[in-house]
């Protein structure tokens, strides 16, 4: 019997179950309402646009998706390069004075080049810290799209890996070896794009419009490109600028011996693949790389780069990492290597450092 002789009818008790049944069916079906239209409205509409897949979170950048458009930016770049050279429509004029004293070359080739690979470059990755040898007018302003497709050898190579926005500087350097270039010397010229992430140079693409040649690598990540096999550290062939050659070779052979080549050349993307292994006819081949003049670091980011991801080295001439954070210029010269004792090199040219302040 029930409590306080209340007695309870079996109809009563089913009839109170339904109605609790009723109630919780109403209540959950409501819920159920609710996720399905906030699931509804949170799908793009059809026909209109979708979230990239893949793509990396507000905030950050996938530099394996950098590195693709990055090797498209230098071939695209590379393209107006090669037009105008064969069009002869350089229309080159000074634009100043190196700290040597020679004249600087601007042509519309750099012009070109430079507003094809930097609205590529903005247009992917707006968020992104972009740096170029020239000057970009919003005149000149055009929509280049990337369509963020990755080529295959990259997806094979290369995994996704999501850095900080604000942590990357990109360099571009449209046209390396404008001088040679409107010499016509144009085995000496490429197109190049680097990836700094912290100051540090993580992806490096040099591209060389002549020979639709292009090389690039990412540290922890791949390449398509390699070390060659052997390098003559006794007496080394060096590679250096055409324009100071001189400096360079009377303080090499007082360490090396007068049998020691010097190698002089254009463009400092040119320099770097010398000490790589690059299947071209027009492609010298050298084991050290020195420059003992003040550079900018888009001339020497992407080979800093590529050289870093191989296992090589790129300094000051007294062995300091270059930073390719504030300022556009590196004051200390520079010594690149690969598979040799770097420091070693380092410690026998210390003339090379004083030469770098004259």
């Amino acid at each position: 019997m029930a409590p306080m002789g209340i007695r309870l009818s079996p109809l009563g008790m089913a009839v109170f179950c339904l109605l609790g049944l009723g109630v919780l069916y109403h209540l959950y079906s409501g819920f159920l309402a609710g996720r399905f239209a906030f699931f509804m409205l949170s799908e793009p509409a059809a026909g209109g646009p979708e979230t990239p897949r893949g793509s990396a979170p507000a905030g950050t950048v996938d530099l394996r998706e950098l590195l693709a458009v990055s090797v498209l930016a230098a071939v695209r770049g590379g393209e107006e390069v090669k037009r105008v050279r064969e069009g002869n429509v350089l229309n080159a004029k000074a634009k100043g004075k190196t700290r040597e004293g020679a004249e600087e070359q601007l042509t519309t080739g750099d012009l070109l080049s430079n507003r094809r690979m930097f609205y590529l470059l903005k247009g992917a990755f707006p968020a992104v810290q972009i740096n170029s040898e020239e000057r970009v007018d919003t005149a000149d302003q055009e929509t280049v799209s990337w369509d963020r497709s990755i080529p295959e050898d990259i997806k094979q190579k290369i995994q996704p890996k999501e850095v900080p926005a604000e942590s990357v500087t990109v360099w571009i350097d449209p046209l390396d070896a404008t001088q040679e270039y409107t010499e016509d010397l144009r085995q000496y010229v490429t197109t190049m794009v680097c990836v700094a992430v912290n100051g540090k140079p993580v992806i490096g693409v040099i591209h060389k419009p002549f020979s639709a040649y292009t090389a690039w690598a990412m540290v922890d990540g791949g390449s398509n490109i390699k070390a060659r096999s052997s390098y003559n550290e006794k007496t080394p062939r060096i590679i250096v600028s055409r324009s100071h050659a001189g400096k360079v070779e009377q303080v090499a052979r007082q360490t090396f011996g007068n049998k020691t080549v010097i190698i002089p050349a254009g463009g400092a993307g040119y320099k770097v693949l010398a000490l790589l292994d690059v299947a071209e006819k027009n492609q010298e081949e050298a084991d050290v790389y020195i420059h003992v003049t003040y550079i900018k670091k888009w001339d020497i980011c992407a080979g800093n780069a590529v050289l870093r991801a191989l296992g090589g080295h790129m300094t000051t001439l007294t062995g300091e990492e270059i930073s390719y954070t504030g300022s556009d210029g590196n004051e200390g010269g520079l010594i690149a290597s690969i598979n040799m004792n770097h420091k070693a090199l380092i410690e026998k040219l210390p003339d090379l450092e004083k030469t770098s302040h004259k």
